[in-house]
């Protein structure tokens, strides 16, 4: 008699890092495209509203070195207002070829909880998630994401909400 094997699907490091904080999360995969040379996720035409993915986004700051911007995938930062809110006089971003080395994670896979496992970087998220409550951010593979608890999230990497969009 064979015994069938149940097919698990991996849990990345982030979703491994929200269960041992006992932080409940929605697994989520989204279709993939090559744009230039990196790997994007498609949320085009989805059944999930872009505004409620967030992106990760790492800058550096002569004061505080790398600091993280979490902010909706259809919004642009303001690099003003996350250099006020860091403490640095400016903010610039991380170029891509330092990224890997910078955060563990190749472009379009930042996370704020990986990020802020492996390297303690200042968290600030848009406050629009805190109103929204439950956001989408990567779980550290292009195309994985997780749905969590905006506060549950700010809680475990320390962050801090604030608003972080261009006008």
């Amino acid at each position: 008699m064979s015994k069938k094997k149940r097919k698990r699907v991996h849990k990345t490091l982030v979703e491994q890092i929200l269960d041992k904080h006992q932080i409940p999360f929605e697994q989520m995969t989204f279709p993939t495209h090559q744009e230039g040379d990196v790997e994007q996720i498609s949320v085009d035409h989805l059944d999930q509203d872009e505004h409620q993915i967030f992106k990760t986004l790492v800058l550096s700051g002569k004061t505080t070195g790398p600091v993280v911007g979490v902010i909706p995938v259809d919004e642009h930062l303001d690099e003003k207002k996350l250099a006020k809110a860091s403490g640095n006089k400016k903010v610039n971003m991380v170029p891509l070829k330092d990224l890997l080395k910078t955060t563990g994670y190749q472009h379009g896979a930042n996370t704020p909880i990986g990020i802020w496992e492996k390297f303690k970087y200042p968290i600030y998220i848009d406050q629009e998630a805190q109103k929204m409550g439950k956001i989408i951010v990567s779980s550290g593979q292009i195309g994985r994401s997780v749905k969590v608890d905006a506060e549950q999230m700010r809680q475990l990497v320390h962050g801090t909400f604030t608003d972080l969009k261009e006008e």
